[in-house]
């Protein structure tokens, strides 16, 4: 590797003069705004719910048009564009939150 790379050394990072600070400063990471946090995690836990869902009526759907049950796979796609459309709302809820 020494030969390709002759600028990295074993010890690349730790003792390399170029390297002048290890990281982002004291309080990265934290949280700035709880309330913001909290109204995202509320919205993501909706979100996932719907995710799911959608996923269940699908395997419904699919279910009842494989057993040639029409209405009961209409009223489940219907009921997999309105859960689309109520995570589309939640999206569009708070502009700056994107």
């Amino acid at each position: 590797m020494h030969d390709r790379y002759p600028q990295i050394r074993p010890t690349s990072g730790y003792g390399d003069p170029r390297v002048h600070s290890t990281g982002p400063g004291p309080g990265a990471g934290t949280e700035q705004e709880p309330e913001r946090s909290a109204k995202l995690s509320g919205r993501l836990i909706l979100a996932m719910s719907v995710v799911i869902g959608q996923l269940w009526a699908l395997s419904i759907a699919v279910d009842a048009w494989m057993r040639g049950d029409t209405d009961s796979a209409w009223w489940c796609a219907g009921f997999l564009i309105l859960s689309f459309l109520v995570v589309l709302g939640l999206w569009s809820i708070d502009k700056k939150d994107r």
